[in-house]
């Protein structure tokens, strides 16, 4: 699966939200250069979260930053999880609202692994 994520730190309370996108659907047949545009991704869901509870999770550790973003509707795998991770730390570091963006390809981790 096609996935992205939007993720940012926003309003003066720096609440974090990340919304989730997918290619839903039949997909041509991929090649190393095949790449969905944006008019394939569809909205699937969006998570808010308290931003003094993740300064709180962030200053925990990454393990516990993983754990509090994971919820009942957005629950990334492993890496994703570590890289969405990632990407809240490094947004945090700024004083600014931020974005950013990550996508993945359940087909190309395999082809890595």
């Amino acid at each position: 699966m096609r996935q992205r994520y939007h993720i940012s730190k926003e309003g003066t309370a720096n609440d974090l939200v990340i919304r989730e996108f997918a290619v839903i659907g039949k997909e041509k047949k991929r090649t190393p250069e095949s790449r969905p545009s944006e008019d394939d991704y569809v909205f699937i869901y969006q998570e808010n979260y308290d931003g003094d509870a993740v300064v709180a999770a962030i200053s925990k550790g990454k393990a516990d930053l993983i754990a509090s973003l994971r919820t009942d509707n957005l629950f990334p795998s492993g890496l994703t999880a570590e890289k969405i991770a990632d990407s809240v730390i490094e947004l945090y570091h700024f004083s600014e609202d931020r974005s950013v963006e990550l996508s993945f390809d359940d087909f190309e981790q395999l082809a890595h692994t």
